[in-house]
């Protein structure tokens, strides 16, 4: 009797403990919660798949812009001279420009030569005349109107930002801009209207603007605008944050600038004095400095003066221009 009595009290140990070990033993090692957070997991996870395929193809699709960036700027390293010119802002063809620089070439020739100098320095300022200072035409007028794009660009993208936050289209927005900028940059936004009239995409067409004015912050401009048409996102805020680091380039070119002054007004002073000296000694005893192009070894040292002041003076040019 008393071995029945132990044996029921074994099973019924056993059996306790087996349900125990059934029911209450995944509540409390907390099984029971980590399938329901793997079950959780696995049903979200589909949505996350969909998440990381959509933030791939935004990625890919900056990608694809930034490659298109790479190749337009290696492009804009080899400039024709009809894009020159229209860099420049002159209303003139390839050709009249080439005819007007032979014709500029022709009279420093035939004037340098009838003053009494020889052949060789005339056919010299000739090439000068002719070929240098028509580039050279071109290039501060260039530098003249990108400084004039410069200055009115960060208000022209905040009256962007203010039309979008106002809840106009962005390329009614760019109207807007178009309509009341001062040039260069409305004959700009001109131009981006339209060649999105004759079909191309928005995107496109602001990209288009960093080939006619060739600077980082016209290429800024293109890309903010083609990858948010692209990719979309809050466009405001980019372009926001896109006015905010113009103006901070800007601030930092004018720190440059007025940190560099010194230095040009030196490099200045050095390259205007030896000019400056020969046209005084000229000016009190001509006979004295006249050898220098009346004699053979006058003129020859003469040139290697102005050889070496040219050296001099470019390399002082290089040291002082600060890029950024």
């Amino acid at each position: 009797m008393k071995m029945q009595t132990l044996a029921l009290a074994f099973l019924a140990a056993v059996t306790i403990g087996g349900l125990a070990w059934v029911f209450l033993y995944p509540l409390l090692s907390g099984e029971r919660k980590a399938e329901q957070r793997r079950a959780s997991f696995a049903r979200s996870e589909p949505s996350l798949r969909r998440e990381d395929r959509v933030q791939r193809s935004k990625r890919s699709q900056v990608e694809e812009s930034l490659k298109e960036v790479e190749e337009r700027h290696k492009k804009a390293k080899n400039v024709s001279l009809q894009l020159r010119i229209s860099q420049s802002g002159l209303d003139l063809t390839k050709q009249q420009f080439v005819i007007g620089s032979v014709v500029l070439g022709a009279v420093g020739f035939f004037v340098t030569f009838f003053m009494g100098a020889g052949l060789l320095a005339a056919a010299g300022f000739a090439v000068g005349a002719g070929f240098g200072l028509p580039r050279w035409i071109l290039s501060f007028l260039k530098k003249r109107r990108e400084k004039k794009f410069l200055d009115a660009l960060p208000d022209a993208v905040d009256i962007i930002v203010r039309g979008i936050k106002a809840g106009l289209p962005l390329f009614d927005s760019i109207k807007v801009v178009a309509a009341d900028t001062p040039e260069p940059l409305r004959s700009e936004f001109n131009a981006i209207i339209e060649t999105q009239a004759i079909g191309m995409p928005l995107g496109e067409a602001c990209q288009r603007l960093y080939e006619r004015m060739p600077l980082p912050e016209a290429n800024f401009f293109g890309i903010v605008i083609a990858i948010q048409t692209k990719s979309g996102g809050n466009l405001s805020e980019a372009l926001g944050n896109l006015s905010k680091v113009l103006r901070d380039r800007k601030r930092m070119a004018a720190k440059i600038q007025a940190m560099s002054m010194e230095a040009k007004a030196s490099a200045a002073i050095i390259g205007a004095l030896p000019p400056i000296v020969m046209i005084m000694v000229y000016i009190m005893t001509p006979e004295y400095i006249s050898l220098l192009w009346t004699h053979p070894t006058g003129r020859l040292m003469l040139a290697g003066c102005v050889l070496w002041m040219s050296t001099g003076i470019f390399v002082m040019k290089k040291m002082i221009n600060f890029d950024f």
